[in-house]
């Protein structure tokens, strides 16, 4: 029978992390100026929501898989120690800001989770999760790429020679990690980055399934959810 809640002693364990980041090294990573004000706002919905998020995950993950984290960063904290405590699985986080990734294996050090300042193209093995969450969409590596995603590119400044390179580095991203992908599977990713997933399957013929509901997230506020990849799962609907 699926798991139905987070027992409260891994909640303990997530807001212990939390506690142990060390978030002024993490101004930098996250915001320009304001850091304090920053994480003050968003660090308690970051965990509630990280929480609700892992709840809904946890029904849908096997005891014992794996699962892929690309640019895993704190918004991935209680999912992953969810994954890793409620359901004994090898959670593989990787994060190229290799600052960041300091600051987050010394919170979690008393734990499971172990992140990796390396592209997620060097995972070994298969999984049968991947989550990819506003990776393909970054407004700060994709700078053309991203507007045009959130349908708000300027028609006078938008630069097509550069959005068709950024195009060619987020495809490659995909075409990299969604092999590591077993079927069936799930991927976990925001909704403005469903069409690359899917454009990846209609290129590779296998048919997927986007789920409708859909959850907030604190940081980015990037909507996410959840697409079923493999033929159990039926065409897409």
């Amino acid at each position: 029978m699926p798991q139905t809640s987070i027992h409260n002693s891994t909640r303990r364990v997530i807001a212990s992390v939390f506690d142990c980041l060390d978030y002024k090294s993490l101004e930098p990573v996250y915001c320009y100026e304001g850091g304090d004000e920053f994480w003050r706002a968003k660090r308690k919905p970051c965990e509630r929501l990280g929480i609700n998020l892992s709840q809904t995950l946890l029904k849908k993950l096997p005891r014992g898989g794996r699962s892929l984290y690309v640019g895993a960063g704190v918004a991935e904290l209680p999912v992953l120690l969810a994954e890793a405590i409620e359901l004994q699985r090898q959670v593989e986080p990787y994060n190229l800001r290799r600052s960041e990734v300091t600051v987050l294996n010394r919170a979690c050090r008393e734990t499971p989770v172990r992140f990796h300042a390396r592209t997620a193209a060097e995972a070994n093995g298969t999984f049968d999760h991947l989550w990819i969450v506003s990776v393909l969409n970054d407004p700060e590596r994709f700078p053309d790429l991203s507007p045009l995603s959130y349908g708000n590119a300027n028609p006078v400044s938008f630069d097509p020679v550069r959005f068709q390179k950024e195009r060619r580095i987020v495809q490659t991203i995909v075409d990299r990690c969604m092999p590591k992908l077993s079927l069936p599977g799930i991927v976990t990713t925001s909704t403005e980055e469903v069409v690359w997933i899917a454009d990846w399957c209609h290129r590779h013929k296998i048919p997927y399934r986007v789920e409708q509901k859909q959850y907030p997230t604190a940081l980015v506020g990037d909507p996410i959810c959840f697409i079923k990849v493999g033929k159990e799962w039926g065409l897409k609907s």
